[in-house]
């Protein structure tokens, strides 16, 4: 935020400081602000130095000159000031540090100071700032929206056009998070072409109203857009020389280069991130160390991806991530469908209420468990809410998601006719978007559904040409699953050795088997089939053996993809 107190004379070093932070010279501004400081500590040569110590990469050092700074303003009585610093501070400790309760702290202080005064451009960054704690950590959308409104308000009262536009950027980010993407996107466009284009001049403005484009973008599956506003944003903050900037556009852009199969670059970029981010970062670096988590799941390197996971095990990417893992395992007679719904239903724990779009993620992955688990209404519910979020967003990668999940439906109930055509959709909309990986997978799903319907050839025919697609990218799970697949048709049916062993199962073993696929526990079973609990434990027992299985939940998995 600017310092709008009053300009010093032009021959004044403070005045050449400030000119010089205000056209993006950091550099030359904290040299100078430096030379004011030998000769007297004040307010606003403190808060002037911070700024510019923050942008060249120094968040430690700035945050201590803006705690300085703070202390100083009140001593003076300036309340203005101190407020504006009280800000700043609250950005840092929650954006960089993750320390919510300081910054919580912070914003109360900023309230205290401008209580009772007249209003002044700090109430504007007041209503501002809170409304971004508010909707991007707080997951408090209403109240978000009404201080949007207070901001815009008094920013266009004072002509305040870094206020107006990064308040614009935020409404973007709400009516996108509510599903309404098209509108929000429109909003979104123009503020950060505000900021790019030279009409903003607050770098903490510029820099935020970025960042929801971006972010905004990725979260709409709108690779293409994200790739657009990281091109712009990245040559803004390397012709400017401010570091802490590239590190967010890494975090977003490797997502589309994960997406579109450039996994060497995108782990290049992540790695780049981790080097770029003191220790102080921590909200950063966890973002950093779930995706390449993820890099790593999808390489098919999966005790390593396990391991990332768990060191960012706090971050909401990171429980997707180990839900993902599960289903992987799952493919390969293992792991538990019941972790994957626990790992998203946490995740849905921590979005707002009116946060739409937040729940696709996670719904593709419960859509997947859930079907397993031979609880089609539920699936077919959760699949239901996806598809309708995929539409109202209108974007061609949620489409694929939405038309994959109802897809997973129907294979589950045994549609594979509706299934077929489902999965058609998903691999031709993925295709549209450069998603080589999950075209694959819509492509193997499609393969296991001509399958299915007794077309092998054209089964083969899809399944080699997925194998050689993840072959190309690197991704060593999903290229063994496609060979199965291949071997499987090949020996004309699935796993003949492990239908052998269905078939040594009594009717009640077999009637077990399925309710257990359900995932009803013993007690349930036996009220269900009204037999002694231990009855039910003898027979589970006994499926395990036949089948050679080590769980319930491979028990489970096995049924599900006969």
């Amino acid at each position: 935020m600017s310092d709008t107190s009053t300009p010093a004379p032009a021959d004044d070093p403070l005045s050449a400081a400030r000119e010089a932070l205000a056209r993006g010279a950091c550099a030359e501004s904290r040299r100078l602000f430096l030379a004011v400081l030998e000769r007297g500590e004040t307010p606003e040569a403190l808060e002037g130095l911070a700024t510019a110590t923050w942008w060249l990469g120094g968040s430690a050092d700035a945050v201590r000159a803006r705690e300085s700074a703070y202390q100083l303003y009140g001593a003076a009585g300036n309340a203005q000031g101190a407020a504006r610093v009280a800000l700043t501070l609250s950005l840092a400790y929650e954006d960089y540090r993750g320390e919510t309760a300081v910054a919580n702290g912070w914003i109360e202080l900023a309230r205290r100071q401008l209580q009772g005064l007249a209003p002044s451009p700090e109430h504007a960054w007041l209503a501002l700032w809170e409304a971004h704690h508010a909707i991007l950590f707080r997951g408090d959308l209403p109240t978000g929206r009404r201080l949007l409104g207070e901001a815009r308000r008094l920013g266009r009262t004072r002509a305040m056009i870094d206020v107006e536009m990064t308040a614009l950027g935020l409404e973007g980010i709400l009516l996108v998070r509510q599903g309404r993407v098209a509108e929000g996107m429109r909003r979104l466009d123009e503020a950060a072409t505000a900021a790019l284009g030279g009409e903003m001049k607050d770098l903490d403005a510029i820099g935020q109203t970025c960042r929801y484009a971006i972010s905004a973008c990725e979260q709409a599956y709108d690779f293409s857009r994200v790739g657009q506003w990281y091109r712009r944003a990245r040559q803004w903050y390397v012709r400017l020389q401010l570091s802490p900037g590239l590190p967010f556009c890494r975090n977003h852009y490797s997502s589309v280069l994960m997406w579109q199969g450039e996994w060497a670059e995108a782990e290049a970029e992540i790695l780049a991130m981790r080097s770029e981010l003191p220790d102080t970062a921590r909200v950063l670096t966890g973002e950093a160390v779930s995706r390449l988590g993820e890099l790593r799941r999808r390489q098919g390197r999966r005790e390593e991806a396990a391991l990332l996971f768990a060191e960012a095990e706090s971050h909401p990417r990171a429980w997707l991530g180990r839900a993902a893992l599960v289903l992987d395992e799952l493919a390969s007679d293992g792991g538990d469908p019941g972790a994957v719904v626990s790992l998203v239903e946490r995740y849905f724990g921590q979005l707002a209420p009116e946060d739409r779009l937040g729940r696709a993620p996670g719904l593709d992955l419960l859509v997947r468990a859930l079907a397993l688990m031979k609880k089609d209404e539920s699936a077919r519910a959760a699949a239901a809410e996806l598809f309708a979020i995929a539409e109202a967003a209108r974007t061609d990668a949620l489409r694929a998601l939405g038309s994959a999940a109802q897809g997973a439906v129907a294979a589950g109930a045994g549609d594979h006719d509706a299934a077929r055509h489902c999965f058609e959709d998903a691999l031709d909309r993925f295709e549209m978007t450069g998603a080589p990986f999950e075209s694959g997978r819509a492509r193997l799903d499609l393969a296991r559904a001509l399958a299915a319907l007794g077309q092998t050839d054209e089964a083969a025919r899809e399944a080699r040409q997925t194998l050689a697609g993840f072959e190309r990218i690197g991704a060593a799970g999903e290229a063994g699953r496609a060979r199965r697949l291949l071997e499987e048709l090949s020996s004309g049916g699935p796993e003949p050795e492990k239908a052998s062993a269905l078939a040594k199962l009594t009717g009640r073993e077999t009637e077990v088997l399925g309710l257990v696929a359900q995932g009803l526990s013993n007690p349930e079973i036996a009220r269900r089939l009204s037999i002694r609990e231990g009855t039910v434990k003898r027979h589970v027992a006994t499926v395990l053996a036949k089948l050679n299985l080590p769980s319930r939940a491979a028990a489970a998995a096995h049924l599900a993809r006969k």
